[in-house]
């Protein structure tokens, strides 16, 4: 019986093999591996191949280390075997420590240059660093549910009722689940200290089986709790849990929130959130089969087989359903513009156009960062010239002549990621607050992947930077007679100036892209701060509130008139009152109207808003007929008295005075019209007037939430009035939880909306390109006039003036940065519509922005190249030649 063959030899890994080969001097390296390979296949043939193997991997890594520190010792001292030496080149690693000794000698010799490159550098992987530690949870990182993916909001956020919702749930075509889910704050207070907020979510039951959120401990909401009559629960955010102590035994014990003890069922982990990070309890809602408040938000989950991106046949059949079950006013007609929305687009899509701006002004200045040190490289290069081609002749080939280059540039490189992770961090809480991101900023935080981030961009950057000197070296090597001549000549013919002033082009084009942006921006603002919003908002301070439950009607409106009496006996106040809903927040709170002797109008609906009696006088709101509510309004079951503004007036009441015409719809009572005030934004800064009817808080009453508003004698002391009135607030009425304080002005701000943010943000990114384009023109133009100072010399000698010797070089500099700012004047055509989105009364071709952006960039262009040129004027002939 013949012996089975022997198994096969396999190759050595490739990994332990290729380890030895890189540490193993070259001298010695193709004796040792010939030795190792055989050693390799008498184990395999003996042992068996996997026995092999592991004898080479133990080889491999133990002797990895030993090898490394002799070659690294080789480096560090110079030594070489002579053996060695018969290898040209010698061992890579040698080389490399040789270089890196090499490259810190000659930053250490030339602080300027190394502190300005390192600086630039660590200016641009810093902001770029920190705007993309902002966008990364915004923009690449998963949201914190499992079915992401499948989960789509629907149109008329807000406005959905329970009605709607209890007659379409588990029929939603095409859907596996939806859930409801509206604002539901919620106030908790510890013993006798002030009751505080909890900013909260009340849902149907369907909400994290939607979203595809499983709790940290405990559950999550299940059929039945959103019934009424149902035991009162609560799930608490991971954040809630830790000021409450981070008892593990929280699940089952109960929690006293607006007054009701709650059950706490669960704990959402860390990092959880929904619809954003300020929302820290869940509840919830007892749904109503007729309940008309159309204040709710739908969240589906689609079904499987559903395309969440196309589901035009599933809405088309839901807007049946609803077409014939539910009347709608033309307004609020939910059957048309029906669609659905990927929950990322929804929750965050308002953010990215923010964010991506912003990374892109970054990354233009980091490429302005680049293109900088390139130029400065480049002058080290071109400085060094006579040096290279000696060594070139020596027989240094071109990997000998780039690598101490690139090996500069990779110190220069690590140390500016270094420092600009550094600046990333300390920028990273003002970037994140100085972007339009809502809750989102005060959840930002910085870890551990800024760090990481700045290195990568550090190491891509220095790449980038190394290109250009790296080719002016390979064409010293080809021309050496050419560069030894050059040399003696003083640089007259300098070779590398080409490259140099298109390198200035490209940063004054980079930096006229951002400041035109930002110009754009700034004419954007201006026009949206001129118009008028109906109120004064200089000189008012705001503290919203909610009111603790628990408490009747009357009991809340007496504390509420304590309130605003006690707030307005504080120094400097002239006067006080309390509001529903204040200007510039937002639409919401409206309903029908009928006007006694005419006809209902299809189109009957207006906002309506409750406010105490010198509402009108604080928030500076001209009246234009009539009175506003004074002492005779009193609490009255049969009549309420109501203020109009003028939409309302010319609309209900054309031609016709409507003082003392009565009106119904809302509160079940009709209304007397006393007055009329003058258009409010009541909505959104650009909203077109809307007709609004204004209530008396003491004869309706409207929901737990309210906001003080107080007018000081003096514009500048809202913001400090601020805190006393916060503390005013918790010794009056410690039932009601301050939500948060604020002023007319800064609503005013936030109604302008993210172009104001985004405008701030690009001014000081184009001040900060400026800066770095300055300085890159100032390095160049130095160079040009270092590399010219004997033709300079020669010319004033012969009689020159040292004046034109100034115009000659300025003239230099205004053509290289004009020809950047027509170029970037293109470019910023190109990329304005990035900008679109928040551009009012201005396109993106806009010859005042345009003109000021050139204007402001050719002046900082000129200043920087002046500097250089006054001393190429005021040069000295004869000690120049001498030098020569």
């Amino acid at each position: 019986m013949s012996k089975p063959p022997p198994p096969p030899i396999l190759p050595p890994p490739r990994l332990p093999v290729a380890v030895l080969r890189l540490l193993l001097p070259r001298a010695e390296r193709d004796e040792v591996m010939a030795d190792v390979l055989e050693e390799f296949g008498t184990r395999s043939r003996e042992d068996g191949s996997a026995e092999a193997r592991r004898w080479l991997w133990k080889q491999s890594m133990g002797s990895a280390p030993s090898l490394f520190r002799w070659t690294s010792w080789r480096g560090l001292t110079g030594f070489e075997p002579h053996a060695n030496e018969f290898r040209p080149g010698g061992p890579m690693l040698k080389h490399l420590m040789a270089d890196l000794r090499f490259a810190s000698r000659r930053l250490r010799a030339r602080p300027s240059y190394s502190v300005l490159a390192i600086l630039t550098l660590a200016l641009g992987i810093g902001g770029t660093a920190a705007v993309f530690g902002v966008a990364r949870p915004l923009v690449l990182d998963p949201l914190p549910y499992g079915n992401e993916k499948s989960v789509v909001t629907f149109w008329f956020g807000g406005s959905w009722t329970e009605q709607e919702f209890v007659y379409l749930r588990g029929k939603f075509p095409g859907f596996k689940s939806v859930a409801a889910y509206r604002q539901g704050d919620m106030t908790l207070r510890d013993g006798d200290s002030p009751a505080r907020l909890l900013p909260g979510i009340t849902a149907s039951a369907e909400l994290f089986d939607v979203l595809g959120a499983p709790p940290m401990m405990g559950r999550t909401f299940q059929l039945g709790d959103d019934v009424q009559g149902a035991e009162p629960i609560v799930l608490l955010s991971y954040g809630v849990w830790q000021e409450l102590g981070a008892n593990p035994s929280i699940v089952g014990s109960r929690v006293t929130l607006d007054g009701t003890p709650r059950t706490v069922v669960g704990v959402m982990p860390r990092g959880f959130w929904f619809p954003d990070p300020s929302v820290r309890i869940w509840t919830p809602r007892p749904l109503n089969p007729e309940g008309q408040n159309g204040s709710y938000n739908f969240v589906g989950q689609v079904a499987p087989g559903q395309d969440p991106n196309n589901m035009a046949g599933p809405i088309s059949a839901l807007v049946k359903i609803i077409d014939e079950r539910f009347d709608y006013s033309a307004e609020w007609d939910k059957t048309k513009g029906a669609e659905v929305f990927p929950i990322r687009e929804s929750l965050l899509g308002k953010m990215q156009p923010a964010i991506l701006a912003t990374f892109a002004a970054m990354g233009l200045i980091l490429l302005i960062a680049c293109t900088n040190v390139a130029a400065l490289m480049l002058g080290q290069v071109e400085g060094r010239a006579p040096e290279l081609a000696v060594r070139a002749a020596l027989g240094a080939n071109r990997r000998r002549l780039t690598q101490p280059l690139v090996v500069e540039a990779l110190v220069i490189g690590v140390v500016a990621g270094l420092l600009g992770a550094g600046l990333a961090a300390v920028g990273f809480g003002t970037l994140a607050h100085a972007l339009p991101l809502g809750a989102w900023s005060e959840s930002a935080q910085f870890d551990w992947t800024m760090f990481a981030s700045a290195m990568v961009f550090a190491i891509i950057a220095v790449l980038l930077v190394v290109l250009i000197p790296s080719t002016s070296l390979f064409r010293h090597e080809d021309d050496l007679h050419g560069t030894l001549s050059r040399s003696r000549t003083g640089g007259i013919q300098g070779g590398g100036a080409r490259v140099e002033r298109g390198l200035v082009v490209a940063e004054v084009a980079l930096a006229m892209l951002i400041a035109s942006g930002a110009g754009l921006l700034v004419r954007s603002v201006t026009k949206l701060y001129a118009i008028d919003p109906g109120f004064t908002p200089s000189g008012v301070a705001v503290i919203d509130i909610v009111a603790g439950a628990g408490m009747t009607p009357p009991q809340r409106l007496a504390a509420m008139d304590e309130l605003v009496n006690s707030v307005g006996a504080l120094p400097g106040v002239t006067s006080s009152a309390m509001a529903m809903k204040l200007p510039l927040r937002g639409n919401g709170n409206n309903f029908g109207i009928t006007v006694e002797g005419q006809p209902d109008r299809e189109e009957s609906s207006t906002f309506f808003r409750v406010a105490s009696q010198d509402y009108f006088k604080t928030m500076g709101i001209a009246v234009t007929r009539g009175r506003t509510f004074d002492n005779t309004d009193q609490p009255d079951s049969t009549q309420l008295s109501v203020v109009i503004n003028e939409t309302l007036a010319k609309m209900y009441f054309p031609g016709v005075d409507p003082i003392g015409r009565r009106v119904g719809g809302g509160f079940g009572v009709p209304q007397r019209i006393v007055g009329v005030v003058a258009d409010v934004a009541e909505g959104a800064l650009l909203d077109p007037p809307k007709p609004t009817r204004y209530y008396l808080a003491r004869q309706v009453w409207f929901g737990n939430n309210t906001s003080l508003v107080v007018k000081t004698s003096r514009p500048g002391d809202a913001e400090a009035l601020l805190d006393m009135a916060r503390t005013t607030v918790n010794r009056v009425a410690p039932n009601f939880a301050v939500q948060g304080t604020s002023t007319m002005n800064r609503v005013f701000d936030n109604a302008v909306g993210p172009a104001r943010q985004i405008m701030t943000l690009l001014t000081l990114l184009s001040a900060l390109a400026l800066l770095l384009g300055a300085v890159g023109i100032y390095g160049v133009i130095s160079h040009f006039v270092a590399r010219r100072k004997r033709d300079w010399a020669i010319r004033v000698a012969l009689g020159l003036p040292g004046r034109r010797v100034v115009t000659k070089i300025l003239g230099q500099g205004a053509t290289l940065v004009v020809a950047g700012i027509v170029i970037g004047a293109f470019a910023s055509v190109a990329m304005s519509k990035l900008l679109a989105s928040f551009l009012f009364g201005v396109t993106g071709i806009d010859p005042l922005a345009f003109a000021g952006a050139s204007a402001v960039v050719l002046i900082t262009g000129l200043i920087a190249a002046f500097v250089p040129a006054r001393r190429a004027g005021s040069v000295d002939p004869a000690l120049v030649l001498r030098e020569q």
